[in-house]
């Protein structure tokens, strides 16, 4: 009888694990947004998965439902079909929103601080750690 309870219970945890697992692979874009061309899709797709959504921030807008996501999405399938090469959109798209539209920013002098800081803070609280207990001796 408990054999039988564990196996039932394994069963539904793992059925859980895989429908979280497959809904997470679900995306935002529209079928309406889809190009003909899968040369041309397969760039938008990949330009999409590294650009931020504004409004969702912590995802990319090839995974958000959100409106302005959408409306960057169908720009980035726009400026493909006129021509424009990935770095003439991400160039666009950067000097129109920043850097922090891009998922992962380049380190540039604009950011230094945001990609350094967080070690300065490490060695200063180690510093601080060790100089206290040093001194409290």
């Amino acid at each position: 009888m408990n054999r039988s309870i564990s196996i039932k219970f394994i069963l539904i945890i793992i059925t859980l694990f895989l429908i979280q697992l497959i809904s997470s692979f679900s995306f935002a874009v529209e079928p309406d947004e889809i190009l003909e061309n899968p040369k041309y899709e397969l760039r938008a797709r990949n330009i999409s998965k590294n650009i931020r959504c504004m409004v969702c921030q912590n995802q990319s807008i090839d995974e958000s439902n959100a409106t302005l996501a959408k409306d960057l999405r169908i720009l980035i399938r726009e400026k493909i079909k006129e021509g424009n090469k990935d770095e003439e959109i991400y160039k666009f798209l950067t000097d129109r929103y920043g850097d922090f539209i891009l998922l992962k920013p380049p380190l540039n002098s604009k950011n230094l601080m945001l990609w350094f800081l967080p070690f300065i803070f490490l060695f200063f609280g180690i510093y601080v750690v060790f100089y206290h207990n040093k001194k409290s001796n």
